[in-house]
C-alpha cells in the first residue's frame, strides 16, 4: 500500500511540473519519499533542486531510499546531469543528417515517411522506428529534441481519425492574408504546432509506446532551455488532462472492486450448485459392495440371475412386484458393465506383463503373465452362459 501511495504522489508530481508547479512537485516527491523511499522520486527531486526551486536549498538534506549506498544516489544525479546536458555529447553524421531531414519535412506524412493513405499500424510502425531513432537520450545531434517532438506531434494528430480529415483538408493551406502576411515558414510553422497541436506531450506518447521507459535505461528531464511543456501546451487542454487524470485516480479504486466481484463471481456461483446440489442429492437404493457408510449393508440376489447387491433395511417397503422387477434388471446391467471393465483391466494387465518380458527378455516376468488369472473374466463368461440358457 505503501508503494502504491507513493507511486500515485509521484504521478501527480510529474504532472506538477508539466504546469511549471516546481514548489507544489517538490512537496509532494518529499512525501512520497517520507512514504516508501525510492530512486525513482530521488531523482526528480534531485533535478528539481539542480534547476532551481525555492521549495528547497541546493544543499537540503534528502533521505536517502531504504537500501541504497549514498554513491548509489550520488550515481543516479550524475547520471541526470548526463541527461540534462552538462556532459558533452557525440552524435554521429547519420543522425545529423536525420535532424535535417525532420526539419525540412512539409506535412506530417513526410515527417512519418508514408502515404497519404496510410493505416493505422503503418503510422504506428514509422512512430516506433523514429522515435527510437531521434529520442534525446539516444540522439545528441543538434535539433533532436525538436525532431522528436515533430515525430510524436505528427502521430498524435494522424492518428487521431478527426484531427486527420481536418489536417487531410486544411493542413498544407494558409488563410488569405494582407500583403504584410508572414513567410511561408512562419505559417508553415503555425500550422504545425497551432492549428493541430497534440493533446499529449511527446514524452508520453513515447511512453505509452514503450512502457514507461527509454530501452537504454537512461534518466532524462526535458528542459529544453529553461523551458517548459507549458510552453508549447495550451492551459486549457492542459487543465483539462490534469482533470482526467484526477478522475482516473478517484475511479480507480471503485473499480478495482467491482473487478474483484466479477472475479469472486463465478466462484460463488460453483459454491451454491454444489450446496444446492447436496441438499438435492439422495443415497442410491443398492449397491454392489458393502457399503456401511451409506447404510447399504442387507444382503439380497436378484431373483433371475442371482446376482448378489446391497440395500439398506427399508428396501422391501419401497420396492415390490414390478418396481423391484425392473431395479433388478437395472442391477444385473450394472453388474454386467462391472465384470467388462475389471476383465478389462485384467487382460490390460497381462498383456503388459507379457510384453515387457518380452522386451527384456525376463522370464520372471513371462512366468508372472502367464499365471495371472482372469477372475472377472470367467465371472463374465459363466454369466453371460447362464443367460444364454447354457
Amino acid at each position: 500500500m505503501d508503494k502504491e501511495e507513493a507511486d500515485r504522489l509521484i504521478e501527480k508530481a510529474k504532472l506538477c511540473l508539466r504546469s511549471a508547479r516546481k514548489e507544489k512537485a517538490l512537496q509532494l516527491l518529499y512525501e512520497a519519499q517520507k512514504i516508501y523511499p525510492s530512486t525513482r522520486a530521488r531523482v526528480l527531486i534531485d533535478a528539481i533542486v539542480r534547476n532551481g526551486s525555492s521549495a528547497a536549498p541546493e544543499d537540503s538534506p534528502i533521505p536517502a531510499p531504504r537500501g541504497f549506498r549514498s554513491n548509489e544516489v550520488d550515481g543516479n544525479r550524475e547520471e541526470f546531469r548526463r541527461g540534462a546536458g552538462e556532459e558533452k555529447k557525440t552524435y554521429t553524421e547519420d543522425q545529423r543528417q536525420g535532424v535535417l531531414r525532420i526539419k525540412k519535412c512539409k506535412d506530417f506524412y513526410e515527417i512519418l515517411g508514408v502515404p497519404k493513405d496510410a493505416s493505422d499500424e503503418d503510422l504506428k510502425k514509422a512512430y516506433r522506428k523514429l522515435a527510437l531513432k531521434f529520442h534525446p537520450d539516444k540522439n545528441c545531434a543538434p535539433g533532436a529534441t525538436d525532431a522528436f517532438k515533430a515525430i510524436g506531434n505528427a502521430y498524435a494528430v494522424l492518428s487521431n481519425a478527426e484531427k486527420r480529415h481536418q489536417y487531410d483538408q486544411y493542413g498544407e493551406q494558409a488563410p488569405s492574408e494582407s500583403a504584410a502576411q508572414p513567410s511561408a515558414h512562419a505559417r508553415h510553422y503555425r500550422n504545425f504546432n497551432r492549428d493541430f497541436e497534440a493533446d499529449i506531450s511527446p514524452e508520453e506518447l513515447f511512453n505509452i509506446f514503450f512502457g514507461g521507459r527509454f530501452p537504454t535505461g537512461n534518466i532524462h528531464v526535458y528542459t529544453n532551455r529553461g523551458a517548459t511543456y507549458s510552453n508549447f501546451y495550451q492551459p486549457r487542454r492542459r487543465r483539462a488532462y490534469e482533470r482526467r487524470e484526477e478522475e482516473v485516480d478517484e475511479n480507480r479504486t471503485q473499480q478495482n472492486t467491482f473487478t474483484a466481484f466479477l472475479q469472486l463471481l463465478p466462484v460463488l456461483v460453483l459454491i451454491l450448485i454444489s450446496v444446492v446440489t447436496q441438499l438435492m442429492a439422495t443415497n442410491p437404493p443398492y449397491s454392489l459392495f458393502y457399503k456401511p457408510a451409506m447404510g447399504l449393508v442387507v444382503s439380497r440376489e436378484t431373483q433371475n440371475m442371482g446376482v448378489p447387491y446391497y440395500v439398506d433395511k427399508g428396501f422391501q417397503k419401497e420396492y415390490r412386484g414390478e418396481s423391484l422387477d425392473e431395479l433388478e434388471k437395472t442391477i444385473e446391467s450394472d453388474y454386467i458393465e462391472h465384470l467388462q471393465s475389471s476383465c478389462w483391466k485384467e487382460k490390460q494387465q497381462k498383456s503388459d506383463l507379457a510384453n515387457l518380458a518380452q522386451l527384456y527378455r525376463d522370464d520372471r516376468l513371462k512366468a508372472k503373465a502367464e499365471s495371472l488369472k482372469l477372475d472377472n473374466c470367467d465371472k463374465l463368461y459363466r454369466f453371460m452362459g447362464r443367460q444364454r440358457g447354457e
